[in-house]
């Protein structure tokens, strides 16, 4: 191409003449949102209208401006360490911003945008205007946030300015540091910039959403953050978002409402547009109603989780996409879709989880990013200008991160962060350099100080925490792949919804024991009877938090069924469609007391291990309206969220003719066993259990050995009695030969039969007696899995030889 057909080419392209495979001519960014435009817009994803400038377009401004050979220089400088990153990058910035326009360019950007105007019907539109760089939302390199994007432009001449200024953000220190990092040539990436209609979410809100799980890479969910304003606060993570997540399988049913997690983010700033080319965004606080309301409701966020289904499939592959729902129209809007990149490409033949020794006290808690453990003395920076001051190792704490701070973050052993959601930038580039974080803490630069020894630990789900001291911890690493088939099915105990997905790899055979009581002792924390019976309580501070929790439900019953029954989803979600066996609560009553407002219901009992619990609470009129809430949680987890492979069981049921009372019970409040293909097992941990085990058969449809209440009442042992521990064994022949019998009671009544408890994982001649037994199944932690997979093979190989 001669000078003379060069000036006249094309300086830009519409979005609906763009596709994918024009990441060399536009950009990864602006090619994603073309091919969304041309392809995607009859499949009900909404984006909205643009253009983007040429690669082409940035190489002939810098070769109108002669900027070659300066650039060369000052990057041979930079890496010859004659230049500062700092020195280097201004001066290359400089000399972009201050080049002219050539006439040519300047006259087809200045025509279509009247353009876009004229397709809006506004003369001067808003629009924002967003780098789209040639080496970016690539499968092994997000680029997140390099390039700068301004919004809010309105204006002819405000518009050239601002494609001026992301051609500089080229070579901001941290593109040149991240560019350095990822192995690509400075001089040859370019510059895309996309013009792309202003929505009004300013006046409505905006988030990011990913189509796993960024922590486990759990394929079958949408995680999506939302914070009210403009997008920039969640990416930027200067505020703590709303989160949802979705399960995917079963959007396309009408009849689910399959939203497994809602939590309420705290959302303490926005960021809306305001007049003047210089500012045209501010950030102002958000409003109490805001803070304490959700940003989407139900039928947005599963049309925004359509939405991400629908982009995936066509990509083929998981997206990390930002959104945006119009204030006025409320109309909700796809802005960016690009590849997600850390979770996509893990490998999933192995699996490494890390385990926790003794800790000191536990200094705050925060969203964790990882599921690594770290160590190392604490160095606190609150400004960007003060990056320099970081040491290599240490943890870096403060308040949240932006590109800038990417030259640090990789030397860091971990990284915490006061504000910011899973979606944030902190988060994503932590996640991608594998560094572990916790985000979003609230307050750790005030509780924190310079040389504090500390512990990072995002071991434990979704929840990370932060301990004083240096903690002793260990890493297994197995090949999942090296595991070997079994016929005896291992199963898993789980109670931390948040957990869950963390083990999702795993090859279970489903969760054999989700205890409900782990679930509404740390998610709903308040007593059923305190809200069926919210008269009784009276005035004070646990009142208060009982109506702060329950705020936004037009009934207070409503908040319990709906936490719960969210919480449980996603442990029923993580193996559906095999089988999740939820046990019913099974507090003793001074754990129940434990929760808000629970002293005024609960009795004082002398032996709280076996005494009010259990079965014996689900028809008494002290607790069956709080069982009856239970009841709908379940009700709901399967019939409107969609896990009908949920089996509820029943624990501490000591007589026949108390299982026919629950059941009974249960029929009364829409768990009826055998309609909807529900079944109903029972826990067998008590003697009675054994003994009676025929009739208990013909009203159940299975049992689940708890082995330490078993022990227990078999030996007449206190379990926690330190003093009696040395008797205390599911080894004992007694307890044993109640183990073998209910076994046999149980194979000859056609009734399934498992055991939850860790005497297999820490015996494998345990593991060996329940296989010779004829046990169904051995349900364990999931730190476990490895260990009893391993036992349970080696006892039926032993059976099959001995055959």
């Amino acid at each position: 191409m001669n000078v003379q057909e060069r000036d006249s080419a094309a300086a830009l392209q519409w979005f609906e003449d763009l596709t994918r495979d024009d990441v060399p001519t536009v950009g990864g960014k602006n090619a994603s949102l073309g091919e969304m435009v041309r392809s995607l817009g009859k499949r009900g994803v909404r984006v909205p209208p643009g253009f983007a400038t040429t690669a082409d377009t940035y190489r002939r401004y810098v070769a109108a401006n002669d900027l070659e050979d300066m650039l060369a220089d000052l990057l041979a400088d930079l890496d010859a360490r004659r230049l500062s990153l700092a020195e280097a990058g201004r001066r290359i910035r400089a000399a972009i911003l201050g080049g002219h326009w050539p006439e040519e360019i300047e006259a087809q950007i200045r025509t279509a945008y009247r353009e876009l105007g004229r397709r809006a019907g506004q003369d001067a539109p808003a629009v924002a205007v967003r780098s789209s760089a040639t080496a970016e939302d690539l499968p092994d390199a997000s680029f997140a946030g390099q390039q700068e994007t301004f919004l809010n432009v309105r204006g002819e001449d405000a518009l050239l300015a601002a494609c001026r200024r992301c051609f500089a953000s080229l070579f901001t220190d941290r593109a040149i540091t991240y560019r350095k990092l990822k192995g690509f040539g400075q001089l040859e990436v370019a510059l895309s910039v996309g013009v792309q209609l202003m929505v009004r979410s300013d006046l409505g809100g905006s988030g990011v959403m990913f189509s796993l799980d960024t922590e486990s890479g759990f394929d079958r969910v949408v995680l999506i953050n939302a914070a009210w304003g403009l997008g920039e606060t969640v990416v930027q993570g200067t505020v703590s978002p709303d989160e949802y997540q979705v399960y995917k399988p079963f959007l396309d049913r009408a009849d689910l409402v399959p939203i497994l997690h809602k939590g309420l983010g705290a959302k303490e700033i926005k960021m809306i547009y305001q007049g003047g080319a210089e500012a045209p965004t501010r950030t102002v606080p958000t409003s109490k109603a805001e803070r304490e309301r959700f940003v989407l409701s139900d039928p947005e966020i599963l049309d925004l989780a359509r939405a991400a289904v629908v982009i995936e499939d066509h990509y083929g592959q998981p997206m990390d996409m930002e959104w945006a729902r119009d204030g006025e129209t409320g109309l909700i809007y796809i802005v960016q879709a690009r590849p997600e990149t850390v979770q996509s490409r893990s490998e999933a033949g192995a699996f490494r989880s890390y385990r926790l020794g003794s800790t000191g006290e536990k200094l705050l808690g925060g969203l964790s990013v990882g599921n690594a453990i770290a160590t190392g003395e604490v160095c606190l920076i609150e400004s960007a200008a003060d990056i320099d001051q970081f040491v290599d190792g240490a943890v870096l704490v403060t308040a949240n991160t932006d590109p800038d701070w990417v030259p640090i973050m990789k030397r860091a052993a971990a990284i915490v962060t006061d504000h910011g959601g899973r979606t944030s930038h902190a988060a994503i580039i932590s996640r991608e350099l594998g560094v572990p974080a916790i985000v979003g803490t609230g307050n750790a630069t005030h509780l924190l100080h310079d040389g504090q020894e500390i512990t990072v630990s995002c071991a434990g789900g979704d929840e990370g925490e932060i301990y004083a001291g240096k903690a002793a911890f260990s890493i297994d690493e197995t090949r999942l792949d090296e595991l070997p088939e079994t016929r005896t099915e291992v199963m898993l105990n789980m109670a931390n919804p948040a957990a869950a997905t963390r083990w999702w790899r795993l090859p279970a055979d489903g969760v054999g024991l989700a205890r409900m009581e782990f679930v509404i002792s740390n998610e709903v924390r308040v007593h059923p009877l305190a809200l069926t019976r919210y008269d009784q309580l009276g005035a004070g501070p646990e009142r208060d938090e009982v109506d702060r929790l329950t705020r936004g439900f037009e009934n207070r019953l409503d908040y319990f069924v709906e936490t719960l029954a969210r919480g449980l989803s996603r442990i029923a979600a993580t193996w559906y469609p095999r089988p999740a066996i939820i046990r019913m609560s099974d507090f003793k009553s001074n754990e129940y007391g434990d929760l808000l407002g629970g002293r005024v219901f609960e009795p004082a009992e002398q032996n709280p291990m076996i005494g009010f619990r259990g079965a014996s609470r689900y028809y008494s009129d002290a607790y069956r309206d709080g069982f009856a809430l239970e009841c709908r949680a379940i009700r709901r987890l399967r019939n409107e969220l969609g896990f009908d492979n949920v089996i509820a069981m029943i624990p501490f049921c000591r007589t026949v003719g108390e299982a026919d009372r629950v059941l009974e019970v249960m029929a009364e409040n829409g768990l009826r066993r055998g309609e909807d293909g529900l079944q109903v097992y029972v826990m067998c941990e008590i003697p009675s259990n054994v003994i009676d085990a025929e009739a208990f058969a013909e009203r159940f449809d299975g049992f689940s050995i708890g082995s330490n209440d078993l022990t227990q009442l078999t030996l007449g042992i206190d379990r926690d009695s330190e003093a009696l521990a040395a008797l205390f064994s599911e080894r004992d022949p007694a307890v044993l030969w109640m183990i073998e019998t209910v076994i046999s009671k149980a194979r000859k009544s056609g009734r399934k039969i498992g055991l939850c408890g860790q005497a297999p994982s820490n015996d494998p001649d345990f593991a060996r007696l329940l296989v010779r037994a004829g046990i169904n199944s051995i349900s364990v932690t999931p730190d476990s899995f490895f260990a009893v997979k391993a036992n349970v093979a080696e006892a039926e190989a032993g059976l099959d030889r001995a055959r």
